[in-house]
């Protein structure tokens, strides 16, 4: 016999052995049993999952010479001609290629005649959505009133092209992508059953190549199969399907979350000498910051297992790396790179984009790990309070040591590029009347003020202490604050907070829009305020006349403290006479503890 490919050899011939469509299987074959066999139906979904299988099966069922039965014997005169597409009682038509009323009229004809071995005359419709509107009005009275031996079964890959006088003279089923463990099942099935040598990463690329269609999964099989013969290596899959190798994107996403932005350009450097589409390697980019937001949300690799279609050794790898990255820097870098996959599309210039996006993703977004960091800003009070005593002056610039920030922090550390002054530790305790006056302010030199603004220019009038529904999230539920922190406050009080988030981040929106999520932000504003304080999540379609995000806003006034606390030490007395015995100028200003002062 002639060599047949795979989707054809082994297209399922029973119900039994349908995979992925149990919904439509099961009706079906009750419809059977009970003698309620409608006269039309219409099968959607996408290509390669079985619709027009379906279909013949069900032409077999009808007409089997032991039927009407759900296990057709595939042995009978009629279930043969059916299986080779002989049978006279079963029509398939390429709604494609016969898209006119004459077609239609010729079937309205045909349609009187009675079976002439089965019981039924079954008209298999292929891509029903090519007709055109005058055959889509010739066949209504025919499908309104048809004769009993005749059943129409209409396949479509864009449902929505089908008039609804169509549809709803037929019953609907809406067919599946196929489950990746149903597709990784049947592909070892068949490459054990052709001898072929294959590993399981190899069968999980050609699943996620395919994506959901099972005709699309068995060529990718047999192209694999041609390409490395009996033994099939998963190079040799990677090759055929012209992706990325997942070490050099693995490479290329730890850099990018190290912010070794050299490193990220040199990789992408080393994916294009090799021959790599640059489109190509952003799309894995894409997909493998997509998994490490999935995976930082699923508590355990079980669970991450059933939403994401890889292996158990990457799924447990994933885990584990997510569950140590910054859930907020993962969303950054994911937008940043959706966007600009969305912008290589038409560009002249892919290469250019690509590090662009890099040193975008390596650069813009500090990452803070989410409890450490938030309290760092939260504990930069918005002026210097003292500068220590100068201690010694040996070598070529203050000492540069950041002092790590604490809450109870009264003290600041200027930097000064010198090229004879080591360390100076500046006594500021002349303002005494200044520390005395934030020394009866503790909560203002313990964390900045967030003001939240509905508008870009003027914050809006508020009942509502917003900045301490940050604190105690951030603080008790930091999960919750990484995403919260994304958002926009376009209503703080006096009934209700409203809470914006872009298209963009979606992921963020439904982590905060969760029924659990809303009940905890609105039994801490209702605690806060003492009032019923409802909180409300929407979605802002104009992203860019959207206010400033939270994060950004505190970003922001992070900057405009480090810049006022320069300008406050460049005032002060020994520093200027520091600068202008040494030279050099102040680059970064660091507060500290009195305990680390002294």
């Amino acid at each position: 016999m002639d060599y047949q490919v795979s989707a054809r050899k082994y297209r399922p011939g029973t119900f039994a052995e349908v995979v992925g469509q149990p919904h439509v299987v099961r009706t079906l074959q009750n419809a059977i049993q009970r003698n309620r066999v409608a006269h039309a139906y219409v099968f959607s979904g996408m290509r390669g999952v079985g619709k027009t299988t379906v279909a013949r099966i069900l032409a077999k069922s009808l007409n089997c010479e032991q039927g009407p039965t759900i296990q057709p014997c595939d042995v009978c005169p009629s279930c043969r001609e059916i299986s080779t597409g002989h049978s006279v009682d079963v029509i398939e038509i390429d709604g494609a290629s016969n898209t006119g009323v004459d077609d239609v009229r010729e079937l309205r004809e045909n349609v009187k005649f009675t079976p002439f071995r089965g019981a039924y005359r079954i008209y298999i419709i292929d891509e029903v959505h090519m007709l055109s509107t005058s055959a889509f009005n010739a066949l209504l009275k025919t499908l309104e009133e048809p004769p009993s031996h005749v059943v129409f079964v209409f396949a479509t890959t864009e449902v929505h092209k089908i008039p609804a006088t169509i549809l709803s003279r037929c019953q609907h089923f809406t067919f599946r992508r196929i489950p990746r463990a149903d597709m990784l099942r049947q592909l070892r099935h068949v490459a054990d059953h052709r001898g072929v040598h294959i590993e399981d990463r190899s069968l999980s690329a050609i699943v996620r190549a395919s994506d959901g269609s099972m005709r699309d999964a068995l060529s990718l099989l047999d192209q694999a199969i041609a390409f490395g013969g009996e033994t099939v290596r998963y190079a040799d899959v990677e090759n055929l399907l012209g992706s990325i190798p997942d070490e050099l994107v693995h490479q290329l996403v730890e850099a990018i979350l190290a912010k070794a932005t050299s490193r990220g350009i040199t990789i992408l450097a080393e994916a294009l000498d090799q021959g790599y589409d640059v489109r190509i390697l952003c799309r894995e980019v894409v997909e493998q910051f997509r998994n490490l937001v999935i995976a930082a949300l699923s508590p355990s690799p079980e669970q991450l297992g059933r939403l994401l279609e890889l292996s158990p050794e990457s799924i447990q790898t994933l885990h584990a790396y997510a569950r140590q990255a910054d859930p907020a820097l993962l969303q950054e870098c994911f937008t940043i790179f959706l966007r600009m996959a969305e912008t290589l599309r038409g560009s002249a210039f892919p290469r250019f984009l690509f590090e662009a996006a890099i040193i975008r993703a390596t650069r813009s977004f500090t990452p803070s790990d989410s409890s450490d960091k938030r309290d760092d800003t939260r504990s930069r009070a918005p002026h210097a309070d003292t500068v220590s005593e100068a201690s010694s002056l040996s070598s070529q610039r203050i000492d540069q040591t950041p002092a790590k920030p604490s809450r109870r922090s009264a003290h600041a550390q200027p930097r000064v590029h010198s090229p004879a002054l080591s360390t100076a530790a500046i006594d500021h305790r002349q303002d005494g009347h200044k520390h005395q006056k934030e020394a009866e302010s503790p909560e203002r030199a313990t964390r900045p003020n967030i003001a939240l603004t509905a508008a870009r220019q003027t914050p809006p009038a508020t009942t509502l202490n917003w900045e301490a529904v940050m604190e105690h999230v951030l603080n008790e539920y930091p999960n919750i604050g990484a995403f919260l922190e994304m958002g926009t406050i376009l209503r703080a009080g006096p009934d209700e907070v409203v809470i914006g988030f872009p298209q963009q981040d979606s992921i963020a929106r439904a982590r905060v829009d969760k029924p659990e999520t809303r009940r905890l932000l609105t039994e801490i504003c209702t605690k806060i305020t003492g009032n019923p304080m409802p909180v409300k999540i929407v979605e802002i379609r104009d992203a860019q006349a959207a206010p400033p995000t939270i994060a950004q806003q505190v970003r922001q006034r992070q900057r405009e403290e480090e810049a006022e606390l320069i300008r406050e030490v460049h005032s002060h007395p020994l520093v200027k006479h520091a600068l202008a015995l040494f030279g050099g100028d102040i680059v970064a200003v660091t507060r500290c503890s009195p305990k680390e002062a002294s």
